[in-house]
């Protein structure tokens, strides 16, 4: 299944004309310019096109593939706990770019690399509690670029989120677009993705007949989901749900399973990754006494889709389109056939 979807996403979508071969445009001066750009509502600016960037997590490292800019990489750190690699359309991306870790990154990681830019976020590598934060590395001279998804907005310590999940998408390939030179490629890869997600919102439920939807990532005594400021929030909309954890301002965060009971979600979305498989999850889900009289637990209406899928990554129109085919065979007043 992974490679006819790697198939599909190579003949289907723009994604293809970047991550599948495509050669870089030419950058003109732009090596020698300062380029500056908006990053977590700052103004950041770079002497210099990065050539040896190093990136943290699956979904950001793809970012950079999909811009076709595994020239300009050092290397990436990634648990291997985040799905098979052989079948995704970056497959040579992975296979010419080193993988530095299987945690995350370290300073002494970057340090080695030579990296001339950090490209991570706010729980995908930058911590305060270790101190890789981006401060820290401007003091050892090395610059970073913030995951827009993750950006903090202020309302609490550590909550995220300032726009909407697809909009940060654009956002970042925008800005990486300007920053290596690419900016023709990043346009027509927003394109085809606004296009993709398009097609699905005009077959989506409407109105009353668009199922409740809720996020599980993990957790048993407190599960962990998606607010509105993750990328479930517009995976589920686009394809046709409604979050019911829409109006939690903040992006990936714990809640309370009696909330979860009391806004009875008509299907639950499991985030397959880690040591606890999907099948275990559901299993967990299906079994878990206080849900026994929520809809999609009554009707087994719980749908898969990988970690990356679901953080923001060019893998996210994909995994709308894909929802969005589940949930028009959702009816709400009989069960569905689960995945």
């Amino acid at each position: 299944m992974r490679k006819l979807l790697a198939a599909a996403l190579c003949l289907a979508t723009t994604v293809t004309a970047t991550g599948c071969g495509a050669k870089l445009e030419s950058s003109g001066d732009a090596k020698s310019a300062a380029i500056t750009l908006t990053n977590c509502d700052r103004k950041v600016t770079y002497d210099k096109v990065p050539e040896r960037v190093v990136t943290n997590d699956v979904g950001i490292t793809e970012l950079m593939f999909a811009l076709g800019l595994e020239n300009r990489m050092a290397g990436f750190a990634m648990p291997d706990d985040k799905g098979d690699l052989n079948g995704v359309p970056w497959k040579d991306g992975y296979d010419r770019v080193k993988w530095l870790s299987k945690d995350q990154l370290t300073k002494e990681n970057v340090l080695d690399a030579r990296a001339d830019l950090v490209f991570a976020g706010w729980n995908y590598g930058f911590r305060d509690d270790s101190g890789f934060t981006p401060d820290a590395l401007k003091k050892l001279g090395v610059p970073s670029y913030i995951l827009t998804e993750s950006c903090r907005n202020g309302r609490t310590e550590s909550s995220r989120g300032i726009m909407p999940p697809l909009q940060a998408l654009y956002t970042d390939l925008t800005n990486l677009g300007k920053l290596f030179g690419v900016e023709k490629r990043a346009a027509s890869l927003i394109a085809g993705f606004k296009k993709e997600i398009a097609s699905v919102r005009a077959k989506a439920p409407r109105g009353e007949a668009r199922p409740k939807v809720f996020l599980y990532d993990s957790g048993q005594d407190q599960p962990f989901t998606s607010g509105r400021y993750a990328a479930p929030e517009q995976i589920i909309s686009e394809a046709g749900g409604v979050n019911v954890m829409h109006d939690v301002d903040d992006s990936w965060t714990t809640v309370g399973w009696e909330s979860v009971v009391e806004r009875d979600p008509d299907v639950i979305v499991i985030c397959d990754y880690g040591d606890v498989s999907a099948a275990q999850k559901k299993k967990f889900l299906l079994s878990y006494a206080p849900l026994r009289d929520v809809s999609a637990v009554k009707h087994r209406r719980i749908f898969v889709l990988d970690y990356v899928d679901l953080v923001e990554s060019p893998r996210n129109p994909s995994a709308i389109a894909r929802l969005g085919a589940y949930l028009r065979t959702v009816s709400l007043k009989s069960p569905a056939t689960p995945r």
